[in-house]
């Protein structure tokens, strides 16, 4: 992971979250559905359900916000550091043109000899 992008850890990290999210989700809807299986009217059971796939739906919300919320960070820092090495690039070009000339406006004229 060292030689790794950080926008590719970021990806990764947002998918580990993003499995710990579901697994909670699906967990907390199992208990909902345990309480529905348990209740002793119908009534009662019938909002241990509503509870589960309300607690489904919005787990499964959250989950997309997550992820969604990552890839954009992760593409936000990928962007960045393009541009940062496009402006390197046009900074490091220039300078090689700048490089000193040799003068040669400034040498001395021949003494002129009498033959």
């Amino acid at each position: 992971m060292a030689d790794a992008d950080l926008d590719v850890i970021i990806r990764q990290l947002a998918k580990q979250q993003n499995k710990t999210l579901m697994a909670a989700v699906k967990g907390r809807r199992d208990r909902y559905i345990a309480l529905a299986a348990k209740a002793k009217d119908g009534d009662a059971r019938q909002r241990s359900k509503q509870m589960a796939k309300h607690a489904m739906e919005e787990g499964t919300a959250a989950a997309k916000r997550l992820q969604m919320s990552a890839d954009n960070a992760a593409d936000s820092y990928a962007r960045a550091m393009r541009k940062a090495a496009e402006v390197l690039a046009s900074q490091k070009a220039p300078a090689a043109k700048k490089a000193p000339a040799k003068k040669v406006g400034n040498a001395k004229p021949a003494k002129k000899t009498k033959t």
